[in-house]
């Protein structure tokens, strides 16, 4: 009888606690000042879990930096010496200053974007193709060794060279004993960049 007595104690206080806390006049307990009644130097698994690991004693030398309502002595110092000079600048001049300040956070945003565009593009440029290996393996073969041209004459192109074009007489001059390699849709006359096409040919036999 005794214990269901206590038992019947305790339920009914627990209740009544309960219906205060549950009441709309009663304050969060969130919003309520924590009073350290037990300090022990021991380490305290229940602390580590709650605070993920970063207190592991709640003891006589974290609880002042913990439980702490202001900053450092040092700190505050700082902070009150920062709030005697602001209050010395002008309107004016505060506002020359943070828009000086705006700008240059602008101007370094701006920088640090651009920059990350031209890696960006940097990388797209590397790993993209501009060049065709194929037409590129045809060129190289065609100014070497003359691979793909043309060894024919064109018709009615006996060396002769139009008046009116200085110079291609003394090209044709030169070039005498030399294969002449036309290309379509090309003049008769014999044009400047095939010269080193014409004597890589020159020293072939069975060409003229």
């Amino acid at each position: 009888p005794s214990v269901l007595d206590s038992f019947a104690l305790l339920s009914g206080q627990l209740n009544t606690l309960n219906k205060v806390l549950k009441h709309e006049k009663t304050p969060l307990l969130r919003n309520q000042v924590i009073i350290p009644l037990v300090l022990s130097p021991d380490r305290d698994e229940e602390i580590m879990r709650q605070t993920e690991g970063r207190v592991p004693v709640f003891s006589h030398e974290v609880v002042p930096d913990h439980l702490r309502t202001k900053p450092d002595p040092e700190v505050e110092e700082q902070e009150k010496q920062l709030i005697t000079d602001a209050a010395r600048i002008s309107p004016d001049v505060a506002q020359k200053q943070i828009q000086s300040l705006n700008k240059m956070c602008s101007n370094l945003l701006e920088k640090i974007s651009k920059e990350e565009r031209e890696s960006e593009s940097g990388g797209l440029r590397q790993n993209k193709q501009t060049f065709n290996p194929a037409d590129t393996n045809a060129l190289v073969a065609a100014v070497a060794f003359g691979k793909g041209l043309s060894n024919r004459r064109p018709p009615g192109s006996g060396g002769s060279v139009q008046s009116g074009q200085p110079g291609a007489g003394a090209i044709i001059a030169g070039a005498s004993g030399l294969q002449q390699v036309p290309m379509s849709g090309a003049p008769a006359q014999q044009p400047p960049m095939l010269a080193g096409v014409q004597m890589a040919q020159a020293g072939q036999p069975g060409k003229e």
